[in-house]
């Protein structure tokens, strides 16, 4: 529940802090924080760094950390806060589509159920059949999206397939995703940035704990649930964001996005019942 709380309060912060940089800018800085913040927990706990398999960390890097990122960011750029979100949480249906061919797992009748809920609540909240100007926003958060979901397969993946530390997992796929934004940056001259307090603690927040906390939980969790269970939970984020962006940015939810918020609550409710209810199941006596 924390993390659904940092992470949806992340974009938020994420919005006003491009008045102070630009997207590329405030993906490298954050993504920096975050690795440093994950290398001081491995040098306290370990005083070493254990390279896990090579390819699939590059590979998860460049989804999970470059891709998702700087997409997700540059969304924010051009469309509002709630709907770069709500877009960019379609993450768990391509989970869903991907893992049935990549990792053979399957839903029960219930869990569709709640699947078809989510999923037109994510409708309500988009209301496609209004048309939209900020298409290019709406692109960028749907590539987002699929990033995270191919970033989602490859991690359980390499769980099935390699005893790895979660921790130095996340170290480097943020080291290898990082990577690519600098180099981006060297080659796309960048504005000044603003270095204003609230840019710092705004990069505190998204870095140390949203982006190097935040992924280290949300690895953690991949390992033992399953990806499409785990991106479905993650649907509760979207919700958190609207809320905080009509509190603080002053972006007033429409009755459809309330209808789509309180469908995609009821279908968060009835995973985690049947969660609960599978797990008493198979307690023995």
């Amino acid at each position: 529940m924390g993390l659904w709380l940092v992470w949806g309060y992340s974009w938020v912060a994420s919005k006003l802090g491009l008045e102070y940089a630009s997207p590329l800018q405030m993906a490298e800085y954050r993504l920096t924080l975050a690795l440093l913040t994950l290398g001081g927990l491995l040098l306290w706990r370990r005083g070493r760094f254990s390279l896990p398999p090579l390819w699939p960390t590059f590979w998860l890097g460049l989804t999970q950390t470059t891709g998702f990122t700087l997409l997700s960011t540059l969304a924010l750029l051009n469309a509002g806060t709630g709907k770069v979100t709500i877009l960019c949480y379609t993450m768990p249906f391509w989970t869903l589509l991907l893992a049935r061919f990549f990792l053979r797992e399957h839903l029960r009748p219930v869990q569709w159920l709640a699947v078809l809920l989510a999923f037109v609540g994510l409708m309500c909240v988009l209301t496609p059949w209004e048309g939209s100007i900020g298409w290019q926003g709406d692109l960028l958060a749907l590539a987002a999206g699929v990033c995270w979901a191919i970033s989602a397969i490859i991690a359980k993946r390499l769980r099935e397939q390699h005893q790895i530390e979660t921790l130095d997992l996340t170290f480097w796929q943020l080291l290898f995703g990082l990577l690519p934004l600098y180099a981006l940056s060297w080659l796309w001259p960048q504005p000044a940035v603003q270095w204003h307090p609230t840019f710092w603690l705004i990069l505190i927040f998204n870095g140390c704990i949203a982006a190097g906390l935040g992924w280290l939980v949300w690895l953690h969790l991949l390992s033992r649930l399953a990806a499409g269970t785990a991106g479905l939970n993650a649907l509760a984020i979207p919700a958190v964001a609207l809320i905080c962006a009509w509190l603080q940015l002053g972006d007033v939810p429409s009755l459809a996005e309330w209808v789509g918020v309180a469908l995609i609550a009821i279908a968060l409710g009835l995973l985690a019942t049947m969660s609960y209810l599978f797990e008493r199941q198979s307690l023995p006596g």
